[in-house]
């Protein structure tokens, strides 16, 4: 509207322009009436184009003040629109937590020799709910996490084992519930400023044997996690403590302080291992252990090399410390190694271990009420385990998703003994070969078939044949 009265305006200056011409042509007989005339015309003529002028200037002022309240607006549907997208992607408080899961279902067919005298297997089929393991996490913020993970072993609520030190006259009692077990595998805090520096504590993962670390069924090939370090260390060792972790370049490492072993529980079959005091409701600190390890590269992720050295005394960790006064000290070291490129998998570990005092170890665990003396023999002074395992992923090759592997485990927990001759009774090799099946990335479908040698020439090797259904998931 205000277009068009400044159109008219325009026309009717033209008009009057034209009607001044026009009259004053006419009525201009003389000169100096005709220069009179055209003086006036003059002055009107500058008139109106000042006129004309400030109407443009209004014109353009006007366009200006419309540009500037569309961009203004355009500005403010901008800004609430941010606001919107901000709302809807601001983080909840659900959005702090996280759960992961994984667990494996096992059948095996081995043959099996009733006690360490008999020479004569026999074959049994099992199968086994290995393990179902949950885990929570909870981010306070981008420095502070905490981490929960439970497992649940062989389908239930297994056996207590606590020490009564007066109704019972410091015997060790077992109150048995059902199969299997529920326990804590791990249950940390951690600050991590940076990449570089990190502190967890609580029941923390021990770095020491690769078990640690892969751990879930996809990390390994084996139907069942390695024989090797089972037979020389707990399972998934964890204990509580305080730990220092970081990642410099290429470069991880970590330093602990945890609880120690329990002697107690020391066994000739899988040396240290059954020491880890899982199985008590309070876990003895008399005694610490250290734990150090450097790793170039990421195990979890693909190639490195890695080496682990865990230090620590036992004897103050017995609930009988009048049995044995001496350290019964424990070193491991451990070296590990992958190589995976490609369609190549490589993996191996190599275990060594020391205990000192390890007849008096045995000696002391004979006389203790509560530990059926008759299940004791040997304590290895040294110990070693070490396993090799090498697969080819099919699928860089073909559309299947499958890996054939092949493996070799090996273990002596009875390396050297303080005296005597070491029975090579359990010194045992396993030899194996199978493949890895992934219908979809998160389950894995397991085959293997081995035998089992022994070290004693008059024990015949043995078959044994595992299928495994595993899987894994976080969310």
């Amino acid at each position: 509207m205000k277009s068009i009265c400044k159109h008219a305006k325009l026309n009717m200056l033209a008009m009057t322009i034209a009607s001044v011409f026009s009259a004053n042509a006419m009525s201009a007989t003389e000169p100096e009436a005709l220069a009179a005339a055209i003086a006036k015309q003059e002055a009107e003529l500058t008139a109106l184009k000042t006129q004309l002028q400030q109407l443009a200037k209004q014109q353009l002022l006007q366009q200006e003040q419309q540009q500037d309240q569309v961009e203004q607006q355009q500005a403010e549907n901008q800004q609430a629109l941010q606001a919107v997208n901000e709302a809807n992607s601001a983080p909840s408080g659900w959005d702090k937590f996280s759960f992961k899961s994984y667990g494996s279902v096992i059948y095996t067919s081995d043959e099996y020799y009733d006690n360490v005298q008999d020479t004569s297997p026999e074959r049994r089929s099992r199968f086994d709910l290995e393990r179902i393991v949950t885990e929570f996490g909870y981010q306070f913020n981008d420095q502070w996490d905490m981490e929960v993970e439970i497992e649940y072993e062989h389908g239930g609520t297994g056996s207590a084992l606590e020490y009564d030190g007066f109704d019972e006259f410091g015997e060790f009692e077992a109150e048995v519930e059902a199969g299997g077990e529920v326990m804590i595998e791990k249950a940390q805090i951690r600050y991590r400023p940076n990449e570089a520096f990190g502190v967890k504590f609580g029941n923390i993962h021990l770095p020491v044997g690769l078990s640690s670390t892969l751990h879930k069924p996809s990390q390994y090939l084996t139907v069942q996690r390695h024989k090797s370090e089972a037979a020389m260390l707990p399972a998934v060792w964890n204990e509580n403590g305080i730990g220092v972790f970081g990642e410099v370049e290429n470069f991880h490492y970590q330093a602990q302080v945890v609880s120690g072993l329990n002697s107690e529980y020391f066994r000739t079959f899988d040396w240290v291992a059954s020491g880890h005091q899982k199985r008590f409701e309070h876990v003895n600190a008399d005694d610490l252990a250290y734990v150090v390890r450097l790793d170039y590269g990421n195990f979890k992720t693909g190639s490195a090399i890695g080496a682990s050295y865990y230090y620590g005394n036992t004897s103050g960790n017995r609930h009988k410390t009048n049995k044995l006064s001496a350290d019964g000290r424990v070193e491991i070291l451990s070296v590990a190694g992958a190589f995976v490129e490609g369609p190549w998998i490589l993996r191996g570990q190599y275990l060594y271990g020391t205990l000192s005092d390890s007849d008096a170890i045995t000696q002391a665990n004979k006389t203790t009420p509560g530990l059926k003396p008759g299940n004791f023999a040997q304590l290895g002074s040294k110990s070693e385990a070490f396993f090799v395992e090498a697969g080819v992923d099919l699928s860089h090759f073909t559309s299947i998703p499958i890996t054939v592997f092949a493996n070799i485990d090996y273990s002596n927990p009875l390396k050297e003994v303080e005296t005597g001759i070491a029975t090579k009774r359990y010194e045992n090799t396993w030899i194996s070969a199978g493949v890895n099946y992934f219908p979809i990335p998160e389950i894995v479908i397991k085959a293997e078939a081995g035998v089992q040698q022994v070290a004693v020439a008059s024990i015949p090797d043995t078959n044994f044949f595992a299928l495994g259904v595993g899987y894994q998931f976080s969310l």
